[in-house]
């Protein structure tokens, strides 16, 4: 009698190669010139050679604020909900581990949802240009994959990254042939699109698909992808990036088992609706393997990540900076803390995008997308921090105060697009003076990224609120070693 570990390990076998189900899907189902089957291609194709030094710095970076970012994560009621949930509803075929749970258990696809519910639970996860998260909904599925492999099987960290990347870049270039996509969403939240594109493609490169069964592998995810813009600010946000791990991976096993779907959903179809149904302005192009002579660099290596120094959405933190800097002059005005009875009238320049433009927000999901919010509260601290979005700084009568003073203007020169858009905040004091404070690149954007140092100083708050100070220290000496590791299991004990 099989134990229900050999059981759910068993299919992983047939996976990396030996199941003949799986090997058997029909050559002729992805022409070779289709953009479809190039980027099948290219993700069974990539080498580990070809992961440049700064490529695998970046990425490391990405991998160590993202597993910082999913362990604070652990503590919010969002989380928690959805552990519960999953434990409740699902038959206990434990074999991956949850962030921030030790012991605690569940099956690859559910333990990739919640530790993608844990990385955006707070919105405190990483961001590129076009705008999206990457690595909440890549890292989770690569984790629950390796937790899922039996011992002697496990991917080495070299081959971790190369999945890692290879499911980054899958969501870089299918934003890039949009330009609707470049700026802040209107319809979709973009990691609940490319998130679970990057998702099956990382994890069919990480089970070794070949590369008809990767096409396939995305055209699957494709009909799990998409979510509502209406449901930013709220609860159910940080399932997008949760789906998107789990329905990515989810996509690649049954690739993996032999389902198939389009061979040209990435393709520009006349008449028929392919990836083009959530960019409707979407022109593909065949991705090229690095090992042609016309392949450039993966796009992470020309543009790097913004890392965010606390929690809310990325627009924030041009407004928090801006407001940051006038409280500095305000200190200059009074001898003591900055009240809001100095304050005549506070307005805001700021990109046009409704569901960041949040006058009163009442939770902090809310507060998270509330250029006013997050403005007043810079205002009066100087700074945002986690701590902002407690209780208690949520509803503080002096917060609500200067609330009642903001108002928004969106100039014209100030688009809704993370690489171009600026943040000022213009302060009227009672006696008729007025502060200016304006911040076109904040610390922590692509353009200005966060140091070495301040991305650790990040991980260690972060994770050190659930982990011991050895455990966080283990994790960050782990992770800047990775591609050195023979197997990825280190990078997994923490949550043994």
């Amino acid at each position: 009698m099989l134990s229900k570990v050999q059981r759910t390990i068993r299919p992983v076998y047939s996976m990396r190669g030996l199941h003949k189900s799986a090997l058997d899907v029909k050559e002729h189902s992805a022409p070779e010139e289709t953009v479809t089957a190039s980027f099948g291609k290219f993700i069974q194709g990539v080498q580990n050679h070809q992961l440049s030094s700064t490529l695998l710095h970046r990425s490391k970076r990405m991998v160590l604020d993202s597993i910082g970012v999913g362990i604070l994560g652990s503590t919010t009621d969002v989380f928690q909900l959805a552990l519960k949930h999953c434990q409740l509803m699902y038959a206990p075929d434990n074999v991956s581990s949850v962030y921030g749970r030790r012991g605690t258990r569940l099956s690859p696809t559910l333990a990739a949802f919640v530790n993608g519910v844990a990385a955006h639970s707070m919105d405190f996860d990483d961001t590129w240009h076009p705008a999206t998260h990457p690595s909440g909904a890549v890292l989770p599925a690569l984790m629950a994959i390796s937790d899922m492999l039996p011992k002697g099987s496990k991917p080495s960290g070299l081959d971790f990254l190369v999945a890692f990347n290879i499911g980054i870049e899958i969501q870089g270039r299918l934003m890039r042939f949009s330009s609707e996509a470049h700026n802040i969403p209107k319809r979709f939240h973009p990691p609940s699109v490319v998130g679970t594109m990057g998702s099956a493609a990382a994890c069919a490169r990480l089970l070794a698909l070949e590369h008809t069964q990767c096409s396939h592998a995305l055209a699957i995810a494709a009909s799990l992808s998409g979510a509502p813009m209406a449901n930013a600010a709220t609860q159910s946000k940080p399932f997008h990036i949760g789906n998107a791990a789990r329905l990515g991976l989810e996509a690649a096993l049954l690739a993996s088992r032999g389902l198939e779907a389009s061979p040209q959903v990435l393709d520009a179809i006349p008449g028929v609706a392919g990836f083009s149904a959530f960019y409707e302005d979407y022109v593909p192009q065949p991705l090229i393997s690095p090992e042609e002579e016309a392949y450039h660099s993966f796009l992470l290596e020309e543009q790097d990540i913004a890392f965010k120094r606390f929690p809310a959405h990325l627009g924030m933190h041009w407004v928090a900076d801006a407001a940051a800097s006038v409280h500095k002059m305000l200190m200059g005005v009074g001898s003591g803390p900055m009240a809001p009875g100095m304050v005549q009238d506070i307005l805001l320049k700021v990109p046009r995008s409704k569901y960041i433009n949040r006058p009163f927000p009442e939770s902090e999901h809310q507060a998270r997308h509330s250029f006013q919010f997050n403005a007043c509260s810079a205002l009066l601290d100087g700074e945002v921090t986690v701590q902002s979005f407690s209780p208690s700084a949520l509803h503080r009568p002096e917060l609500s105060d200067l609330l009642g003073r903001v108002r928004v203007e969106h100039p014209h020169d100030n688009p809704a697009n993370f690489d171009l858009m600026y943040a000022e905040v213009q302060v009227t004091l009672v006696g008729g003076d007025v502060l200016k404070g304006r911040c076109d690149t904040f610390y922590g954007h692509w353009r200005n990224p966060l140091t070495n140092e301040s991305l650790k100083r990040k991980f260690r708050n972060n994770a050190g609120a659930v982990l011991s100070e050895e455990e966080v220290e283990h994790l960050i000496e782990t992770v800047e070693d990775l591609e050195r590791l023979g197997d990825c299991t280190p990078l997994l004990c923490h949550m043994l």
